[in-house]
């Protein structure tokens, strides 16, 4: 699903209010919990959708309009090595997201979909590959 309006949106379990800031140097949804070089965005409310059901945390999934700060680029760990193109319409920023609003009432990923991703991340930690930088 891809939004027409021009929108962007970032996935996560964080609970935020418009007008909050997304930054990089936190600690990530993903992983060790190492810091975060990057904030995520993508124009897809889909894509945005299944990382918040991916993130770690134990709180529910949220999905956020949000306002990109300053310069992103193509996320290189979709972009080209699994999705040449960008279909998913995934960016990385070292600069911060502010916070439009919340999406509310969005629909999950199928089932299926969502195991399946659950099983690539599992073994990707247990090959000690992190998935997100």
């Amino acid at each position: 699903m891809t939004d027409a309006a021009g929108h962007y949106f970032h996935g996560t379990k964080a609970d935020l209010v418009r007008g909050d800031l997304i930054v990089a140097g936190l600690t990530s949804n993903y992983g060790a919990g190492r810091p975060a070089a990057w904030v995520y965005l993508t124009a897809r409310l889909d894509i945005a959708v299944l990382a918040a059901e991916l993130a770690q945390a134990e709180a529910e999934p949220r999905v956020y309009v949000v306002e990109p700060m300053g310069a992103f680029e193509d996320d290189p760990n979709v972009t080209d090595k699994k999705f040449p193109g960008n279909p998913t319409r995934s960016y990385r920023s070292r600069e911060a997201l502010r916070v439009m609003g919340e999406v509310r009432g969005w629909e999950g990923t199928p089932p299926d979909r969502l195991q399946a991703m659950r099983e690539t991340v599992a073994r990707m930690r247990a090959a000690g590959i992190e998935a997100i930088e």
